[in-house]
């Protein structure tokens, strides 16, 4: 048995015809609306042609002039809705409809941890205002641009910490690098091996399709138990991939000022070869910065090479109302029918 819901006469409300619904609409055939003025002029011109080309019959009548009955206004009915129905057969010949659509972005992050060199050395100037605090920027930075990855951070002098675990956590990784500073760690030293060696650990038993590991420091290998290649062999082992990042210059670099304001330098010499050798093992790249602008385009250029994949799926729901207009179109044809068999068809003009 066929049930009647209130949904089926909805298309009865006259709230198909107001403005807001129709600016609501996507439209697929838009240069039928083109045609609405059109009608109305049509009828009109009809109505024109008509009064002239229509034959007329003399009558005698009574002296004087009849008077206007409101009722042979009752002509003009069929027309209207004859044009109505028209205009409405055009508004569904345009074909109305709503587009709802849905975004949907998924994606597979990558694993990263940045192990970052606190040890003595890293206080020197030579990149402004020193090497730790535009490494601290530079890897703020960093952060900011990654989207769904999971980033840990490692830090190490002599010997070495896990400051932060993987997370997509970024404000508590942010808060990790801001209380980074001079002397977090006792043991002065550069242990590279055991720093590299705290960050695979982090990440062996990771099931990111992609682990990173971002070196920076600035010296040579001076303290820890694990050789830096060893540790490399075994990021490769794990399928982790070893960026190496030199940070500073060699040579005499200033680094403070005597009683008397003389300026006093110390001797730095960065182990390149070793650096190298490990990001060689671990299949990444070294790179070598001796500014704050050079280490800043190095993460970018990391950023790049270590982008996220993001699956953006789009679902469109796209729900058709022509069918509401030609439904009262139809209700219109009828009624013209109807009335084109009453007595509103035949009033006489004046």
């Amino acid at each position: 048995m066929l049930e009647i819901t209130p949904d089926m006469w909805d298309w009865l409300s006259l709230e198909w015809f107001e403005l807001s619904t129709f600016r609501s609409y996507d439209w697929v055939y838009p240069l039928a609306l083109y045609a609405l003025p059109v009608i109305p002029l049509l009828f009109i011109l009809k109505s024109i042609l008509r009064r002239n080309t229509r034959l007329k019959l003399d009558m005698a009548l009574f002296q004087g002039r009849s008077g206007w009955q409101w009722s042979s206004l009752l002509r003009f009915v069929p027309r209207l809705v004859l044009m109505l129905f028209t205009m409405l057969v055009l508004v569904a010949l345009a074909r109305p409809q709503r587009v709802s659509e849905q975004l949907e972005l998924t994606s597979e992050g990558i694993d990263i941890v940045v192990v970052l060199d606190v040890s003595g050395s890293m206080e020197l100037q030579d990149i402004k205002p020193t090497r730790l605090e535009a490494a601290k920027e530079v890897a703020l930075n960093f952060i900011d641009g990654r989207v769904q990855d999971r980033i840990g951070m490692v830090v190490f002098a002599g010997d070495a910490y896990s400051l932060a675990p993987l997370t997509t956590d970024y404000d508590l990784l942010r808060e990790s690098i801001n209380t980074i500073h001079y002397g977090i760690i006792q043991n002065d030293g550069t242990a590279i091996g055991s720093a590299l060696a705290v960050a695979i650990n982090r990440m062996r038993d990771s099931s990111s399709k992609s682990k990173v590991i971002i070196l920076i420091s600035d010296g040579e290998n001076t303290a820890g138990s694990l050789d830096p290649e060893l540790a490399a062999q075994l990021a490769y082992g794990y399928g982790i991939k070893l960026y190496t990042i030199g940070i500073g210059k060699d040579g005499q670099v200033a680094y403070d000022r005597d009683g008397t304001g003389q300026i006093l330098y110390v001797e730095t010499q960065m182990d390149e070869t070793s650096l190298r050798q490990i990001a060689s093992i671990g299949e990444g790249q070294f790179f070598r910065a001796d500014s704050r602008d050079a280490l800043q385009q190095i993460f970018q250029h990391i950023n790049k090479l270590e982008k996220t994949e993001i699956i953006e799926s789009r679902f469109r729901d796209t729900q058709d109302y022509y069918q509401v207009y030609l439904k009262w179109a139809l209700v219109l044809l009828l009624f013209w029918m109807l009335l084109k068999n009453t007595f509103i068809a035949n009033v006489l003009e004046d």
